[in-house]
């Protein structure tokens, strides 16, 4: 017998956190369906400078506070992943690979996930060379050389962080100029075991089974050269997997999900909501006013329907 609620939000990132807040505080049952992550990415930044009400914040300590808020309103929580959405004349049906799911209306806050550079061998070099995340995998290059993909403020941060345990980090930028915060930018010139390297891409990774350096290619004058390093960071943005929800929500050529500033669909009763939708900033602020707006916007329709 599947289970059924007013809401089901997929995704427990801030914007689905917060939907859930405010789906519950409106009196509506509402159930959680996270496949990875409780706090979704911001669980991989260890200091938000730029969240409202806090000078600093990990953002794990975000996430969980976020969580617990969720959790003590009455909103349940669980893990799957979920396959399909459905539209019906009952309502929305949404297929998990653990259960299968009954609701009147459905949030999908599905986040996006980190962009790769699609080189030959990168997917079996993850977590083996190649990762995402300073504060899960720095350690492990503790006094060793890495490069660091990326030039915003995600990438900053993460080359910071391990500028303080590597014997040298080497930025990696396409572009002629970083595009993260100036403090970050100036922060990260004061490191004498940092290194930028400028309009630059990487083209291949290096060594057998053991990640031994990368293949770099100057795009401005089309000069290659190798880079001896033991890992390499990627922080070159987000992008979304939600082929999931192309029955019930339109995508844009990039496959993000189209939803208006109402977070609404082109489905009645299925919502989109934070890094998963067209928008044109993806901040933990913005993911959280997405998702009051869904929770908001999904209510109504509930009522409405009554």
């Amino acid at each position: 017998m599947s289970r059924r609620c007013d809401i089901l939000v997929v995704g427990a990132g801030p914007a689905g956190l917060t939907a859930a807040i405010y789906a519950r505080r409106a009196g509506k049952s509402v159930l959680v369906l996270e496949k990875d992550t409780f706090g979704g990415q911001i669980t991989y930044s260890p200091k938000l400078e730029n969240y409202p009400g806090f000078a600093e914040i990990s953002g794990n300590e975000l996430a969980q506070r976020m969580l617990e808020q969720a959790m003590q309103l009455g909103a349940d929580v669980d893990m799957d992943t979920v396959v399909s959405v459905e539209d019906g004349a009952q309502g929305k049906r949404v297929i998990g690979e653990n259960d299968v799911y009954e609701a009147d209306a459905v949030i999908i806050a599905a986040g996006a996930r980190h962009r790769r550079l699609h080189l030959p061998g990168e997917e079996a070099r993850i977590g083996n060379g190649v990762s995402f995340c300073a504060v899960c995998d720095g350690a492990f290059f503790k006094g060793r050389t890495v490069a660091l993909v990326g030039g915003g403020n995600t990438a900053l941060q993460e080359a910071l962080l391990l500028s303080e345990t590597c014997e040298r980090v080497v930025i990696v930028q396409n572009l002629a100029f970083l595009t993260g915060e100036k403090r970050l930018a100036e922060a990260l010139r004061e490191r004498k075991n940092v290194e930028i390297r400028f309009s630059t891409v990487v083209t291949a990774y290096l060594g057998g089974e053991t990640l031994t350096g990368v293949r770099l290619k100057n795009t401005e004058t089309g000069t290659e050269t190798e880079l001896p390093v033991d890992g390499v960071f990627l922080a070159v943005g987000t992008e979304p997997d939600n082929a999931p929800y192309a029955v019930v929500a339109a995508r844009d050529e990039r496959g993000y999900l189209i939803a208006d500033e109402g977070c609404t669909t082109r489905t009645p009763g299925v919502f989109a909501a934070g890094d998963c939708r067209t928008k044109a900033f993806r901040q933990v602020a913005t993911a959280i006013a997405d998702g009051a707006a869904a929770a908001l916007s999904a209510c109504r329709y509930l009522d409405e329907k009554k």
